[in-house]
């Protein structure tokens, strides 16, 4: 029988979702093999990455064969996939049912309420050479702000991670979109000290892949503060 080759995947670490699956390869000792894609270039446009990803984004995942598009699909096909410890996405019903939980709810509270702060305070000046739209971007920060509150009383509620008393697929898709706005020089975590200790409990667990993860995201930041 052939052995199995590395799982591809296809990052720009610049992207949310690309960093949580870094940090699942990472943290795992899964055999992968990062193929970066510069989206402010337009390589995810280019004809071959468009045969393997229609949608033209990334994260994309290619094992032995088999294409997966997607953050969340990915980082559950890998942990079922894969032999990893059984707290990243557990088997058992009720566990796995609180991640799929977080997951389905992430997507249209925590990703898009972060993402936009960091898209009005950051990507959009850069894009056009207008100035921060301080009134949408404070409208922003109130969502922000609600989505925040909700993930300390439903999600953190006496217990040490979003989703029980270890870390899992939903922490790492979280503190990726909780860390985007850094790029801004804003941490949305500064005046909440229960999910900063979150954050520290997430940073411990992962090692030093988090801060490797983040580099692009830190060079953001310091480019940004340079132009203030």
């Amino acid at each position: 029988m052939a052995s199995r080759r590395a799982v591809q995947v296809y990052l720009d670490l610049l992207s949310q979702p690309c960093r949580a699956v870094h940090l699942l390869l990472s943290c795992t000792g899964i055999p992968h093999a990062v193929r970066t894609v510069a989206l402010r270039k337009g390589e995810n446009r280019t004809p071959d990455f468009t045969k393997m990803n229609p949608m033209q984004k990334v994260p994309v995942m290619e094992d032995n064969g088999f294409i997966l598009t997607e953050s969340d699909a990915i980082m559950k096909y890998l942990s079922t996939r894969y032999d990893v410890p059984d707290h990243w996405y557990p088997r058992q019903p009720e566990r796995r049912a609180r991640v799929d939980e977080y997951t389905a709810w992430h997507q249209s509270n925590t990703r898009p309420h972060a993402a936009r702060v960091f898209i009005l305070e950051v990507l959009l000046p850069v894009q056009t050479g207008s100035p921060v739209d301080e009134v949408r971007l404070v409208r922003a920060v109130s969502q922000l702000e609600e989505t925040l509150e909700r993930l300390e009383s439903m999600f953190l509620r006496r217990q040490p991670f979003l989703c029980g008393d270890d870390i899992s697929v939903a922490d790492l898709l979280a503190i990726c979109e909780l860390m985007q706005p850094l790029g801004g020089g804003r941490d949305v975590l500064q005046q909440r000290p229960q999910l900063q200790r979150w954050r520290t409990r997430v940073r411990s667990a992962v090692g030093d892949a988090f801060d490797r993860a983040h580099a692009v995201l830190y060079a953001v930041r310091e480019r940004h503060a340079a132009k203030l």
